[in-house]
């Protein structure tokens, strides 16, 4: 009698992790994001250990939830695991604003952003 499961948004081999509001902007986000796709997980994470971009920390600690979901929900090898897609989102715009000369007012615009990354398991060719 009760809910119907719901159909998982990803596929068999694959576990997922968001973190939403990170202050930052997309565009600089996603210049952490390219670092990672498309390699391996120990690769990434020694990858953003060492950049020395501030956001990277962040982009860490997201791959780490994507790693452990795909270890503990979803029964997935560790060290078969590749960074299959990590993209970048929009989020809200803070505004405010700065007195400037002669009765204006200079907007400064504080962007939030969003990323997803995903994680495959691909089994090793001999």
């Amino acid at each position: 009698m009760g809910k119907e499961k719901n159909p998982r948004r990803v596929a068999e081999n694959e576990a997922m992790a968001k973190i939403r509001m990170l202050r930052t902007s997309p565009q600089k986000l996603n210049l952490v994001a390219a670092l990672i796709r498309g390699k391996k997980v120990e690769k990434a994470l020694s990858d953003l250990m060492f950049s020395k971009r501030r956001i990277s920390d962040d982009v860490r600690k997201c791959l780490q939830s994507a790693i452990a979901n795909a270890e503990n929900n979803h029964n997935l090898d560790v060290d078969e695991l590749v960074v299959a897609e990590a993209y970048v989102g929009k989020n809200l715009v803070m505004k405010r604003g700065k007195p400037r000369a002669r009765g204006r007012f200079g907007r400064i615009n504080k962007p939030f952003s969003e990323l997803t990354i995903k994680v495959r398991q691909v089994e090793e060719q001999a």
